[in-house]
């Protein structure tokens, strides 16, 4: 019988902001078997570790940014992964990217995770959204300060 203990998890929500251009979010897009579409950095907290230092780390693991700050924490949600069942609480959360950082790139990701080597292609979209985000990931876009 599964866990119902629910996973831990935070993901990011990455803002770019430029003068004269509308507000961007960091988004990616992969070949994994990781639930199609487009998302925003998301994981798992480790144990010991803070939902702020967890979601550094999947953005830093996910994206290479470095120097991605949080602003606050938006809110959270309880699913079911939609591939393999399992239960997560969620907390979403709003971060600030340097304005400097390039429109896109390609990272192989790091970290111990399933999603560990692949490559994702990240860029920044601007707000508000034309499309919806994979596994409802953009459920909390509305709480954002833009």
């Amino acid at each position: 019988m599964p866990d119902a203990t629910p996973r831990v998890r935070v993901a990011a929500y990455v803002l770019r902001r430029r003068p004269d251009r509308p507000t961007e979010l960091l988004v990616f897009d992969h070949e994994a078997d990781l639930p199609p579409g487009t998302h925003v950095p998301a994981g798992g907290v480790a144990l010991g570790e803070t939902l702020e230092q967890a979601v550094i780390r999947e953005v830093r693991e996910e994206t290479g940014l470095h120097d991605a700050r949080i602003v606050r924490i938006l809110g959270d949600d309880h699913t079911v992964h939609p591939i393999r069942g399992f239960a997560r609480h969620t907390t979403y959360l709003q971060l600030t990217a340097d304005p400097a950082t390039p429109d896109a790139w390609n990272h192989q990701v790091t970290g111990t995770g399933r999603d560990e080597g692949m490559t994702f292609r990240c860029r920044f979209v601007p707000l508000p959204l034309t499309f919806h985000l994979a596994d409802g990931q953009d459920a909390w876009l509305h709480r954002l300060d833009i």
